[in-house]
């Protein structure tokens, strides 16, 4: 196990499967030392745990659990191009997308979940540059996505 694997599990937590595409694209492409994920998801064995827009049907706490979710299924997608998690140098740039009611506004918080995580796992590594983009609707009517780019050590 390495040494981010085992500090995932020290939080209580598992690196998941890749959750598999939706469409036309691969969960994670490697180009140089840099690894780009595709926008992932807070699925969970296979399924959204919650559906609709962030401050309707979902509050903005469940949300920023989600982003976690989507994070750590980021992770899983890094792993599956790089082999080795301890291979991150560092996270350079995560995009948050917020499926948002009209009135929300509270989008960077809820992004907040998947860069607080990112932190507690990596470290120092895990800061990054960032946005968090409030939309109409996202894939499957989920409330959040996000997306990663790291930098990897050499082989």
């Amino acid at each position: 196990m390495s040494a981010v694997e085992a500090r995932i599990a020290e939080l209580g937590l598992k690196l998941p499967e890749v959750v598999p595409p939706l469409a036309a694209y691969q969960p994670a492409v490697q180009s140089g030392v840099y690894v780009y994920t595709s926008g992932q998801l807070p699925m969970v064995g296979g399924e959204l745990p919650l559906t609709g827009k962030v401050g309707a049907e979902v509050t903005a706490e469940e949300a920023k659990k989600l982003a976690a979710t989507c994070a750590l299924n980021a992770l899983a997608a890094v792993k599956s191009v790089a082999g080795d998690l301890d291979r991150v140098k560092r996270v350079v740039k995560v995009v948050g997308f917020v499926a948002s009611a009209a009135d929300f506004t509270g989008q960077p918080g809820v992004v907040n979940g998947a860069s607080e995580l990112l932190g507690e796992i990596l470290g120092d590594k895990g800061v990054h540059a960032r946005s968090a983009v409030g939309v109409a609707v996202l894939p499957l009517d989920a409330p959040v996505e996000v997306e990663v780019q790291v930098e990897l050590t050499e082989v």
